[in-house]
């Protein structure tokens, strides 16, 4: 037996016990949220005063939106798309470096889908796969991990939107999945590979921006609070208790999801917020990062999304409009399962299965054994582990 049920049954019933009244308590703080992003929908230079106070003298790690221009509670209907614009969606995935394997290696996988709405050409499909063996997984900080592989994988994804964009029919509109923000170890032995993957990812930024390509990164059920940390810190603290602000959450459970479900209608989009964080410093001018909610959903049924876009798209009304339309037309191909159908495209040509991990590590060890170079074996561990009818063991 893996698990002791009585014990988590024990738990699960504590939690069905309590669970009516959290509800209500939640309920009654998304509430009080909606009025607060109602009552101060149009104090957008305070609330902005404010927020840039508490992140210059109180918290400098202070992470949630930033007003920009349009009302906290704007909800934007949806637009028309161009007759004809060129949509690009790239997504990659990875195998990582194992130890426990007869062979080690890493490899990086991004698939990019290509359409043009508007005309009847068939969908364009992009791969590169990069392998990575012996010397070229040695790095200044050691090995390559799998934090270190997937910020590689992120940086390739929008690379390889710029180099398809450059030959695109404009208009062009690209996304990929997730945030837009390059995620991954700023501090330690990892900094250097950052800072210089980062540099690598502002280059790629600015040849969409100077080739005026519509870019965005699209997080599906987003369960960040951006906003409703906006709206305790605007609207919710005193400035005497700003002091403490990295202890004071009035609004605590609450998130930018309940706060916009039952406010954006099908097909609309929220204000467009700029994001106030510490690494904001690495996106200036054009590169900064903004974002907006979406509705997605179908009328009755909400569905929202969260998406990132640089300040060149926020500040440009058309790009906005273009952005804001092909991403709804997108959803609505896949039907009651609102998700962008280039992305689930572009995933499905990049993702990595088992079997392809399985015939890549039996390429590298045949190649080997033909050369007279010796294969190594799998841990014990593994082979362990991978014994018949056998799921675990107690030590």
């Amino acid at each position: 037996m893996a698990l002791d049920f009585l014990q988590v049954r024990e738990k699960v019933k504590a939690i069905g016990e309590n669970a009516a009244l959290r509800e209500r308590q939640r309920q009654n703080l998304r509430e009080e949220a909606r009025r607060l992003l109602d009552d101060n929908a149009q104090e957008v230079e305070r609330l902005r005063e404010k927020i840039e106070l508490a992140a210059r003298s109180y918290d400098p790690t202070l992470r949630c939106a930033l007003p920009v221009q349009e009302p906290l509670n704007a909800a934007v209907p949806l637009p028309e798309l161009p007759p004809i614009a060129t949509i690009i969606a790239a997504d990659g995935s990875q195998i990582n470096p194992d130890r426990n394997a007869p062979v080690d290696y890493c490899l990086i996988n991004v698939g990019a889908i290509q359409m043009v709405h508007g005309l009847p050409d068939p969908p364009a499909i992009t791969l590169k796969s990069d392998l990575f063996y012996d010397e070229e997984m040695f790095t200044d900080a050691g090995t390559i991990t799998e934090g270190m592989l997937a910020l590689m994988r992120d940086l390739r994804e929008r690379t390889m939107l710029a180099e398809l964009a450059e030959q695109a029919r404009p208009p062009v509109i690209t996304f990929t999945d997730g945030p837009m923000e390059l995620w991954g170890a700023k501090d330690g032995d990892m900094a250097g590979g950052f800072q210089k993957s980062l540099e690598e990812y502002q280059t790629a930024l600015e040849r969409l921006c100077e080739m005026h390509v519509v870019t965005a990164g699209y997080v599906d059920k987003p369960a960040a609070n951006l906003v409703v940390r906006m709206l305790e810190i605007g609207c919710k603290l005193t400035e005497d208790e700003l002091v403490d602000v990295k202890h004071r959450f009035p609004l605590r459970g609450v998130t930018d999801y309940d706060l916009y479900r039952n406010v954006l209608k099908s097909g609309e989009r929220s204000a467009v917020f700029a994001i106030q964080s510490k690494s904001a410093g690495n996106y200036r001018g054009s590169l900064a990062l903004h974002f907006f909610y979406l509705n997605v959903g179908r009328p009755g049924h909400p569905w929202l999304a969260r998406v990132e876009i640089p300040r060149w798209v926020a500040d440009n009304p058309l790009m906005l409009e273009y952005l804001h339309a092909a991403l709804v037309h997108q959803t609505r191909i896949m039907g009651s399962r609102p998700y962008p159908y280039i992305l689930h495209r572009a995933h499905e040509a990049a993702v990595v299965s088992f079997e392809d991990k399985e015939q890549v590590n039996q390429m590298i060890a045949m190649e080997l054994r033909r050369r007279g170079v010796p294969v190594g074996e799998q841990s014990q561990k593994q082979a362990v582990k991978e014994l018949q009818g056998r799921t675990s063991f107690s030590i």
